[in-house]
């Protein structure tokens, strides 16, 4: 299956009553652990996909992690829950209906996306608006200059001169 992905030949992948067709995109370097189940729901023509764990672990062939047996909270539709929750959310699905017990849930599509659109990994109401056009402009920039220690204080006497300006308004008491 990973070779047809691969060499860009579209293949097939049955769970129980539904059968998916994938195509591999150009361009496209890494295929995801959890990027088949996202493919899958937006494979999907109803709103409601109801699944089993197993049928889950049949889609993206590899095993759930051991937290999504026993917490509930691993298939909460928070985007930096986990890497497999991003995909369902990015697939346009949020879960609901999660029972621990029977190992089953259903994946609802998110209202306003339509079959196969990708949707924004956060709703539209948790974005922030109003941001300074520069707002994060500098992230992830790190400037080291060689021969700096960062642990060593930019000024020695720092210490000293803090004491003196906390002491200041009491000496002339």
């Amino acid at each position: 299956m990973l070779a047809a992905i691969l060499q860009g030949r579209p293949f097939t992948h049955t769970v129980s009553h539904i059968k998916l067709v994938y195509r591999h995109s150009e361009g496209a370097t890494e295929v995801g652990k959890y990027d088949p189940l996202g493919a899958f729901l937006r494979s999907q023509g109803s709103a409601l996909v109801p699944m089993t764990f197993e049928e889950i672990e049949e889609v993206t062939g590899v095993k759930l992690p051991p937290k999504a047996q026993h917490h509930r909270a691993w298939w909460s539709n928070n985007a930096s829950n986990n890497v497999m929750t991003k995909v369902w959310l990015d697939a346009g699905y949020e879960t609901e209906q999660v029972d621990m017990t029977a190992r089953k849930l259903v994946f609802r599509r998110i209202e306003g996306f339509a079959e196969g659109e990708r949707a924004p990994l956060t709703p539209p109401e948790a974005q922030v608006e109003n941001r300074h056009p520069l707002f994060g402009i500098l992230k992830d920039v790190t400037i080291l200059v060689p021969g700096v220690d960062l642990t060593e204080p930019a000024c020695p006497e720092w210490g000293d001169k803090a004491l003196e300006w906390v002491e200041a308004p009491f000496k002339d008491k």
